[in-house]
C-alpha cells in the first residue's frame, strides 16, 4: 500500500529515543529506541487486536509505554523485599534480582478466616495523581498504549498469604470460602484497574497468576475453571467495558488452560517459551489469543545469537499476525540491536505476505 511500503533508511536511520521513565520490575529508567513507523505503535497493537494485518511484531519497551509503579506495595515489594499491600514480608535474592516470600512468613493462618484476620487494602489513600506528575506526566507517548503491570492474581495471592501446599488443598477442600475469599478479591483488583485506567491512560493490563511447573499446570482444567475463571470473567469484563485490553502473564507448562483462558475473555496470553510448545499453541488458538514471548539475553551472549533468536521467533511465531515480544532488557547492544531486528524483520515479513 502506498506509504506503507518498508522504507528502511527513513524508518530507521534516525536516531531517536523516547522520554525516559520508570519501567516495570524496578528497572531505571532507559533510552528506548525510537522508529519512525508509518502508522503509530498505538494503530499497530490495534490492528494485532482487530486480528487485522499489523505492520510489524510489537515490542514491549519500544511500542507501549511499559509501566508498574512503585507507589503500589506489591510492586515495590516484589521486586525489592519489604511488605506488600497485604502485610507480606517478602525478601530479595540477588541471584536473581528479584524477591520471594520471607521464608516463615504466613500471613492468613487458614482461608476460612480471611474476614477476621485479613485487610484489604485501601486504594483510595494511594496518592495515584502525585505519582503520576512526578514520574510520568508528560512522559507517556500518546501515540503508543500504556501496559500496566498488576502481580499477583487469585492463586498467586492465595500461596503467598498462606503457603503453596495449603492452596493446592483449599482448591480441594475450601471452595466455598475461595468463591467468598476470590469475590473480595475480584472487587478490588476490579477498582485497581478503574483508578490506573483513570489516572495514567491505561489501555493494558497485564496481569500475573503463575499456574504451572515446567512439565504441567498446577490443577486441573476443570478446577480452574470452575473456581477460578467466572472471577477472571469478571475482572476481564469491567476491563473491556473500560475500552482496555488485558494480557495473562502465567508461567509454567499451562497449554491445557488456554481455551479456558480465552473463555475467561482474556485478549492476550505471556506464556513461558521453555515449558510450552507455543508454535503450537500459536497455530491453535493464534486466531483467537494474542500470544508473546519473553527473551532474556543470557549474559555474553553474543548479539549475532541474540539477533539469530529474535528473527526466528518472528519469522515462525509471528506469521499469524497475533505475536508480540518482550526484548526484557535494557542492556546494550541487546536493547537497540534487538528492537532493530524485531522490527526490521517483522515489516518485511508483513510486506512480503
Amino acid at each position: 500500500m502506498s506509504g506503507l511500503t518498508f522504507d528502511k533508511e527513513k524508518e530507521m536511520g534516525t536516531e531517536e529515543f523516547y522520554p525516559e521513565f520508570p519501567l516495570p520490575y524496578g528497572t531505571a529508567p532507559a533510552k528506548i529506541p525510537k522508529f519512525h513507523t508509518p502508522i503509530t505503535p498505538r494503530e499497530n497493537f490495534e490492528r494485532i487486536m482487530r486480528n487485522e494485518k499489523p505492520l510489524w511484531v510489537p515490542n514491549y519497551y519500544v511500542d507501549f509505554n511499559f509501566i508498574q509503579p512503585l507507589v503500589m506495595k506489591d510492586a515495590a515489594a516484589r521486586w525489592t523485599g519489604g511488605k506488600d499491600w497485604f502485610g507480606i514480608e517478602w525478601q530479595y535474592e540477588p541471584l536473581t534480582n528479584a524477591s520471594m516470600v520471607k521464608p516463615g512468613t504466613r500471613r492468613l493462618s487458614d482461608i476460612t478466616k480471611w474476614e477476621e484476620e485479613l485487610e484489604f487494602p485501601d486504594l483510595a489513600k494511594v496518592d495515584w495523581e502525585k505519582d503520576f506528575k512526578e514520574n510520568y506526566e508528560g512522559k507517556l507517548d500518546k501515540d503508543r498504549p500504556t501496559m500496566f503491570v498488576i502481580v499477583n492474581g487469585l492463586f498467586e495471592r492465595t500461596a503467598d498469604l498462606t503457603s503453596f501446599e495449603d492452596a493446592f488443598c483449599y482448591l480441594i477442600e475450601e471452595p466455598e470460602a475461595l468463591e467468598a475469599f476470590y469475590t473480595r478479591l475480584t472487587d478490588w483488583l476490579i477498582q485497581l484497574i478503574t483508578i490506573v485506567h483513570q489516572v495514567y491512560g491505561v489501555d493494558v493490563i497485564t496481569l500475573h497468576d503463575d499456574m504451572g511447573t515446567q512439565r504441567s499446570p498446577f490443577f486441573s482444567t476443570q478446577m480452574f475453571r470452575e473456581i477460578m475463571c467466572p472471577h477472571y470473567q469478571r475482572i476481564t469484563n469491567a476491563a473491556h467495558e473500560l475500552g482496555m485490553y488485558v494480557n495473562f502473564h502465567s508461567c509454567g507448562c499451562i497449554e491445557a488452560h488456554l481455551e479456558a483462558i480465552i473463555e475467561a475473555g482474556f485478549d492476550c496470553w505471556e506464556g513461558q517459551d521453555n515449558s510450552n510448545d507455543k508454535k503450537r499453541t500459536m497455530e491453535l488458538c493464534g486466531d483467537r489469543l494474542v500470544q508473546s514471548s519473553n527473551f532474556v539475553p543470557e549474559p555474553d551472549m553474543p548479539i549475532e545469537e541474540a539477533r539469530k533468536v529474535l528473527k526466528d521467533w518472528v519469522e515462525t511465531l509471528g506469521k499469524k499476525g497475533r505475536f508480540m515480544i518482550w526484548l526484557n532488557t535494557t542492556q546494550e547492544p541487546y536493547l537497540t540491536e534487538g528492537s532493530r531486528t524485531i522490527y526490521e524483520t517483522s515489516r518485511k515479513l508483513y510486506e512480503n505476505e
